[in-house]
């Protein structure tokens, strides 16, 4: 997998959130993007899953020497967020096999190695409402790193992690990392992003 990033721009109303950036990443890269808060981190990973569209410039996706569009390339992503909203409603177990029946599992995982990997085994049949919400970025960050896909983005994924929970993200990512794209948007804790081969500052795409 390729992606291609020239001149990429993106405004919300007057305001340029980053501006001719220029980014290629294949399979088996992986980046952090760097900044403060609100700097356009996220907004960054959402225009490469191809949620948002830039402004300007262009972003191009090959898979091999097949171009895919940004319609379409939601079957290669996953992504985690401390904002992405998960169905308050179900249980872990039930949230794995929903979230499975969308994306296959890595390395042809079941269902009971998928809660194992969480380290919430004692949680498998708990209401996610009432999960804590370190046990919920758990949840967030095991259905991106466990899923079959070619690009898994994470936007700030040690956020509410403690100590333990961040040594369990590092080795789970390392575990899960290879051959694919992996973009880390980070606001400098560096347990989330020192094994990325690659680093960028998006404050030096910041133009008015």
């Amino acid at each position: 997998m390729k992606i291609i990033l020239e001149k990429t721009g993106k405004k919300f109303y007057r305001e340029w959130i980053f501006r001719n950036l220029d980014l290629e990443l294949s399979s088996g890269n992986s980046l952090a993007v760097l900044g403060p808060n609100g700097s356009g981190k996220s907004t960054l990973l959402q225009v490469i899953s191809g949620y948002v569209i830039p402004t300007e410039g262009s972003i191009q996706y090959f898979n091999g020497t097949e171009q895919t569009s940004a319609e379409d390339v939601f079957e290669y992503v996953s992504v985690a967020a401390p904002y992405l909203e998960l169905i308050e409603e179900f249980t872990l177990k039930e949230i794995i096999r929903f979230h499975f029946r969308f994306k296959a599992p890595a390395n042809n995982l079941t269902e009971n190695e998928i809660i194992s990997l969480t380290g919430l085994e004692h949680a498998k049949d708990k209401v996610f409402r009432y999960f804590s919400s370190g046990m919920k970025q758990r949840t967030r960050l095991s259905l991106a790193l466990l899923s079959n896909v070619k690009i898994v983005l994470l936007d700030e994924p040690c956020s509410n992690l403690d100590r333990e929970g961040i040594k369990w993200y590092r080795e789970l990512a390392r575990q899960f990392s290879n051959d694919r794209i992996m973009v880390v948007g980070s606001n400098s804790q560096t347990e989330e992003f020192d094994f990325c081969q690659r680093q960028i500052n998006l404050m030096d795409w910041k133009v008015n």
